[in-house]
């Protein structure tokens, strides 16, 4: 991480901010982690790098809900229920969902553009959203940060490691699952 850093300078806060702009928890936590561990990456421009990333490609999901409707939501294979929980969420908390959803799992995307769906007003989505995205931020970017600090160089590093396999083992699961799941007849 480092390395991406010391090569490509200002473009990988950019890369940061367009990682961000999809998910991105597990990417912040490193670059934070490899920033304080080398002192490459500079934290503050990282996390309003990811701040305005993760701001806008909730603004983008909003828009989308917003003009498509459920229906396209629908055309993505398993986003139905995930849409159903963000809607139930959004109804039962409202704006305190919408501060906590790029929290939860799963749902992050999906729940911008339930609440594009919604019907809420795009200036009060663009606020809470704002705020959301900047603690968000600063959660991720302080998290890896003060990691290296608590758990040490060497053991971040087998700290981060042990991660990184476990990501890449629950991503091959879940592939092998999908691969293995027998087709959905077409209506």
């Amino acid at each position: 991480m480092a390395e991406f850093w010391a090569e490509w300078g200002a473009l990988a806060y950019a890369a940061a901010a367009c990682w961000a702009f999809f998910e991105g928890e597990t990417f912040v936590l490193l670059a934070a982690a490899a920033g304080r561990a080398t002192g490459v990456i500079d934290p503050w421009i990282l996390m309003f790098s990811v701040w305005g990333g993760s701001f806008l490609g909730d603004q983008l999901w909003f828009t989308l809900g917003r003009r498509y409707g459920a229906r396209a939501v629908r055309k993505i294979p398993g986003a139905q229920k995930r849409m159903d929980t963000a809607m139930r969420f959004l109804d039962r908390y409202g704006a305190t969902f919408v501060l906590c959803f790029r929290f939860a799992y799963g749902i992050r995307n999906v729940a911008a553009a339930a609440c594009g769906v919604a019907g809420m007003e795009w200036i009060r989505f663009a606020v809470l959203n704002f705020i959301a995205a900047g603690i968000w931020a600063a959660s991720f970017v302080g998290a890896g940060w003060y990691a290296v600090s608590w758990l040490g160089e060497e053991n971040t590093f087998y700290a981060l490691g042990t991660i990184g396999v476990a990501v890449v083992v629950l991503l091959l699961f879940k592939c092998f699952r999908a691969w293995r799941r027998p087709p959905v007849p077409a209506e």
